[in-house]
C-alpha cells in the first residue's frame, strides 16, 4: 500500500485525541500538564531557589539581589513562551538531559543580565549558583508538584465541583418526583428522581472533598537526600529548615525523608481519588444512559446533536453519555496505572517514573473531556414526569412491601389475622397484574386497625416513596459541591 506520509505534514497532525478531535476541551490543561509547562516550572523552581538561597544568606558570599535583580531572574519563568520553548529545545537537543538544559538555558541569561538589564547587576556573579546542591529530581519532583497542584485546582477540581452541582441542582428540582426503582432490573420501591441524583451528587462530593484536601509533596535534599554535599561544603547553615521554608514557599508540603526521588505517594494517592471519582461519574453515565432508554428523561435534541444515526433519521443518540463512559475509563485505566507504577523505585532512584508521570496530562485529560461529555448530557436532558407517573400506575405490585411490613408491625402491637404476611403478599403479587383494585380489597380484607386500614387504602406508587423528599431536603439541599 502507498500512501503520503502524514508524519511530514506541517503543521504536525496529532498523534492523540486530546490534541486532535477533542482539543477543545482538554486545551486548558496545557498550561500546566504539557512538556513545555513542565520546562516552565523548571524554570520557576531553578529560579526562586537562586532567589531563596539568596534571600535567606545560606551560601557565605552570595551577592545581596536588588528587587531589579529578582524581577529580572522572575521574568524568566513569567515569560515563557514560544521563543524560549524553541531555545530550551535546542539546548536540550545538545544536552541530551532536559533538566541540565534549563540550567544552561539560565546560565545563558544570566551571562547577558548586564546587556538586557542596562546597568551593572550582581547576576553576572551567579552563573555557579544555578542548580547548586539540586539532583534533577530536586527540580523536576517540585515542578511537577507545581503543575499538578495548578491543574487541579485552577481546572478539574472546578469542572468537578460543576458537575456536583449539577447533580445536587438537579435533585433539589426534582426531590417531589416519584420514579419507579429497578434493583437488579426489577420493578422495586419506588423513590423518588431527585433523591437518586441525591444519591450520585452526595458520592461525588466525598470523593472532591478527599481530592481537595490532597498534599502536595515536594522534597530538595540532594542526591540520596542526605544533604550530603550541602553539609560538607557549607556546614554552618541549617539545610533542612533551608529546604523546608523553601517547599513551603512553593505552596506546597515538604517532604524529609526521601531517596533520591520523592516517593510519589501523593501522587498515587492523588491518581486513586481521580479515578474512584471517575467511576462513580461514569455510574452516572450508565443510568442516565438507561433512563433515557425507559424514557425517563427526554433528549433535548439540540443539546445533544442533530445528528444520531447515520442512516435512521428517527434517532437521536445519547452520545454525550456514551462519549463520557468511554473517557472516563480510560481515564481511569490510565491513573490507576500511574498510581501502581510510580510507588516503585528501585533502591534509592531508577527512571520508570520519568516517562510514566509525561503521561499525567493525558489521564487527567481524559477525565476533563469525559466531565464535559456528562455535563453536556445531563444539561440536555429533562424529566419525563408523564412517563414516570405511566411505569408507576402500572407497578400496584410494589404495594405488597409496605403492605407486608405494616402487617407485621400491627401483629407485634396486637392484632390478629396477621399471620404469614410475606406468603400471603407473594401469592397475590408475584407472576402477575395486580390493579389498583386488587390491591385494595386484599387491604380491606385483613382486619388491619382502622388507621392502619385508612393509610394503606390511601398509598399508591407515586406516593410510596417514603422519606426521600425529606432526605433530599436535609442531607443535600445545603451542600454546595
Amino acid at each position: 500500500m502507498s500512501f503520503v506520509s502524514l508524519a511530514d505534514v506541517q503543521p504536525p497532525i496529532a498523534l492523540g485525541p486530546l490534541d486532535g478531535r477533542y482539543r477543545g476541551a482538554a486545551a486548558v490543561l496545557v498550561d500546566y500538564l504539557s512538556e513545555a509547562a513542565l520546562n516552565r516550572a523548571r524554570v520557576l523552581v531553578e529560579v526562586e531557589w537562586l532567589i531563596f538561597l539568596c534571600k535567606n544568606k545560606a551560601l557565605p558570599g552570595a551577592p545581596v539581589l536588588t528587587d531589579d535583580d529578582v524581577a529580572y531572574l522572575r521574568s524568566m519563568w513569567e515569560t515563557f513562551g514560544t521563543d524560549e520553548i524553541a531555545e530550551l529545545a535546542a539546548i536540550e537537543a545538545e544536552t541530551r538531559h532536559d533538566v541540565k538544559a534549563v540550567e544552561y538555558f539560565l546560565k545563558r541569561r544570566l551571562d547577558s543580565a548586564e546587556e538586557s538589564m542596562g546597568h551593572p547587576t550582581a547576576l553576572t556573579d551567579l552563573h555557579e549558583m544555578v542548580h547548586i546542591f539540586c539532583t534533577s529530581e530536586d527540580i523536576n519532583n517540585l515542578s511537577y508538584a507545581v503543575v499538578i497542584k495548578g491543574a487541579m485546582e485552577t481546572v478539574w477540581v472546578p469542572a468537578a465541583q460543576a458537575l456536583t452541582q449539577q447533580l445536587v441542582d438537579l435533585a433539589n428540582a426534582n426531590a417531589h418526583l416519584p420514579m419507579l426503582s429497578h434493583t437488579h432490573g426489577q420493578t422495586a420501591t419506588p423513590t423518588t428522581l431527585g433523591k437518586e441524583m441525591g444519591v450520585f451528587a452526595a458520592r461525588l462530593n466525598r470523593q472532591l472533598r478527599r481530592i481537595r484536601a490532597t498534599e502536595y509533596l515536594g522534597k530538595i535534599n540532594g542526591a540520596t537526600g542526605t544533604f550530603g554535599a550541602h553539609a560538607v561544603s557549607v556546614p554552618g547553615t541549617d539545610w533542612p529548615t533551608i529546604s523546608r521554608g523553601f517547599v513551603e514557599g512553593l505552596g506546597l508540603v515538604w517532604n524529609p525523608l526521601t531517596t533520591q526521588i520523592e516517593p510519589h505517594d501523593w501522587q498515587a494517592d492523588l491518581y486513586g481519588d481521580i479515578a474512584h471519582f471517575n467511576r462513580i461519574a461514569h455510574n452516572i453515565a450508565t443510568d442516565f444512559w438507561t433512563y433515557i432508554s425507559m424514557d425517563y428523561f427526554h433528549q433535548n435534541l439540540a443539546a445533544q446533536g442533530s445528528t444520531g444515526s447515520s442512516t435512521m433519521p428517527h434517532k437521536v443518540n445519547p452520545i454525550r453519555f456514551e462519549n463520557a463512559e468511554a473517557n472516563f475509563e480510560i481515564s481511569s485505566a490510565l491513573l490507576e496505572s500511574l498510581a501502581s507504577t510510580l510507588v516503585t523505585s528501585r533502591m534509592q532512584r531508577d527512571l520508570t517514573d520519568s516517562t510514566t508521570q509525561r503521561n499525567i496530562g493525558v489521564g487527567i485529560g481524559h477525565s476533563l473531556l469525559a466531565i464535559d461529555n456528562l455535563r453536556r448530557g445531563i444539561t440536555g436532558v429533562d424529566p419525563n414526569p408523564t412517563r414516570l407517573a405511566e411505569d408507576l400506575n402500572n407497578s400496584w405490585e410494589v404495594l405488597g412491601e409496605p403492605i407486608q411490613q405494616a402487617m407485621r408491625a400491627a401483629q407485634i402491637a396486637g392484632a390478629t389475622g396477621m399471620a404469614n404476611p410475606y406468603e400471603r403478599l407473594k401469592e397475590l403479587t408475584r407472576g402477575r397484574s395486580v390493579t389498583a383494585s386488587d390491591m385494595r380489597e386484599f387491604i380491606l380484607g385483613l382486619g388491619l386497625p382502622s388507621e392502619l386500614e385508612a393509610r394503606l387504602v390511601e398509598l399508591t406508587p407515586a406516593t410510596y416513596v417514603g422519606l426521600a423528599p425529606q432526605l433530599v431536603r436535609e442531607f443535600l439541599s445545603n451542600t454546595q459541591a
